[in-house]
């Protein structure tokens, strides 16, 4: 009977977690989807104590509220410009949580744990540890602290290798019936290779890939703590842990979709594969700008805004660095009012998270039906009076469709270069992570006004809201 209470609670807890983000999908609904899981946890986290008092469920309360604390303050005063990098720290949090419980009951188990409860535990400790590493570096990486680019060492590849191999037979080892202290030198052994192994395999791959690196470790934060569950035979674990590994799975899954790249092609640093497509257009000449162009930038800007009456927005990670997403809104809203038609055109990778640009644009009001994914607007680009870039680069850039063994090569872009004008609001010409010039700068239908988007967007609403649009 108590075994089928423990059922009933972990459906219960497992149902309002898939229910939270399953309401994650829209922005109306995020809110009460949040509630749902805390609500989710909180539950979890009171049945344990209850259930198990013999846990010291007083440790249990003061941890809860101590990480609680914390974790609020956190979020309460990170930048939303900065929220991709504290995700990544939170998976690798929730990676050396899973390592340090899995390795915590693999030695006061020892020879008697049971087989199954073994066999967690030691991947508890290796994916946990991976994951931990790795989202450090992603984090890092995120955060400018260590360098964006990817970081190739000599024979990286066969460095990787040697590590797994080594990480596999430390496995097989440890899942022998072999004494304390042999097995704690194993399982610190695993913990280290496992470690320095997550850093190897994330610094070679480049900042442009960290969306899929982030939803990659996610879904590993999921398997660890699924691993976890097994070594402590909870299935209430086992299960919330299987929910985000196959969220993060799909999610990983989807973005390389996005990118027109393989899991494998990602993960392993490599170049692009160049496509049958891309192929066919490398041929094709795009649009050079003319001459000479009288006009300055801002006028030009300024004379294409009073005359757009099609507009599409393409925001990019340059927005979100220079905290111009409310003036883009206003922007949005200035069109409206003289009668224009306005979309926000959302590039899968754009920003440096998933959904990043998304969750921007959401915080300053933007309505959710007016972004839209790449193959739902794409075709519009070429009806559209204007297109407005908004520190956005790699995922504008026609030398991913026109140009073989590039790093982006292959990818699918928002073609804004069809737009009848395009104002490109970005810091300067350099490439974006992918390193690639973007032909769009040389085109004639090309405004380009450098320097901080935010500053050159309010000169410009400055100017129409005086002039008044015609």
């Amino acid at each position: 009977m108590e075994l089928q209470v423990d059922h009933i609670v972990a459906a219960i807890v497992i149902l309002l977690f898939l229910g939270g983000i399953a309401l994650f999908r829209g922005p109306r609904t995020a809110r009460l989807g949040g509630w749902l899981n805390i609500l989710a946890y909180a539950g979890a986290v009171a049945f344990i104590m209850i259930r198990y008092p013999t846990l010291f469920p007083e440790f249990i309360l003061i941890a809860v509220l101590i990480g609680g604390t914390v974790g609020a303050a956190l979020a309460v005063k990170v930048r939303m410009i900065d929220v991709p990098q504290m995700v990544a720290f939170q998976h690798g949090c929730g990676g050396v949580a899973a390592f340090l419980i899995a390795f915590s009951e693999y030695v006061m188990g020892g020879a008697d744990l049971a087989a199954i409860a073994q066999f967690g535990s030691v991947l508890g400790i290796v994916v946990g540890a991976v994951t931990f590493s790795g989202s450090l570096i992603a984090a890092g990486k995120l955060a400018k602290v260590i360098e964006q680019r990817p970081v190739l060492l000599a024979k990286h590849s066969q460095i990787l290798l040697g590590l797994s191999a080594i990480t596999i037979i430390l496995c097989v080892f440890s899942l022998l019936k072999i004494g304390l202290p042999v097995g704690i030198g194993l399982a610190v052994t695993l913990i280290v290779i496992s470690i320095i192994g997550g850093v190897i395999f994330t610094i070679r791959i480049g900042g442009a890939d960290m969306p899929v690196i982030i939803s990659f470790f996610n879904a590993t934060a999921g398997f660890a703590a699924s691993f976890v569950g097994i070594a402590l035979s909870n299935y209430l674990l086992i299960g919330c842990g299987a929910c985000v590994a196959a969220s993060g799975s799909l999610l990983t899954l989807s973005m390389c979709k996005a990118m027109n790249r393989s899991v494998i092609n990602v993960l392993s640093g490599s170049k692009r594969t160049i496509s049958r497509p891309v192929q066919e257009a490398a041929g094709q000449a795009l649009p050079v700008k003319a001459a000479s162009i009288e006009a300055s930038p801002f006028d030009r800007a300024i004379a294409s805004l009073n005359g757009a009456r099609d507009v599409v927005i393409v925001p990019g990670y340059g927005m979100a660095l220079s905290q111009a997403q409310g003036l883009v809104h206003d922007l949005e809203r200035l069109f409206e009012g003289r009668g224009a038609n306005v979309r926000y055109a959302i590039h899968p990778v754009a920003g440096r998270m998933p959904g990043h640009m998304n969750v921007l644009l959401a915080d300053v009001g933007v309505e959710y039906d007016k972004l839209f994914e790449l193959d739902k607007i794409n075709d519009e680009f070429k009806k559209a009076d204007l297109a407005i870039v908004v520190g956005a680069c790699d995922v504008v850039n026609p030398a991913a469709t026109t140009q073989q063994d590039t790093p982006i090569s292959g990818m699918p872009i928002l073609n804004a270069h069809e737009a009848k004008s395009v104002i490109v609001l970005n810091w300067d010409e350099k490439p974006g992570f992918s390193g690639v010039d973007n032909p769009l700068y040389g085109m004639e239908q090309a405004i380009l006004m450098w320097g901080d988007a935010k500053e050159n967007l309010g000169k410009l609403l400055s100017s129409l809201q005086s002039d008044k649009l015609v």
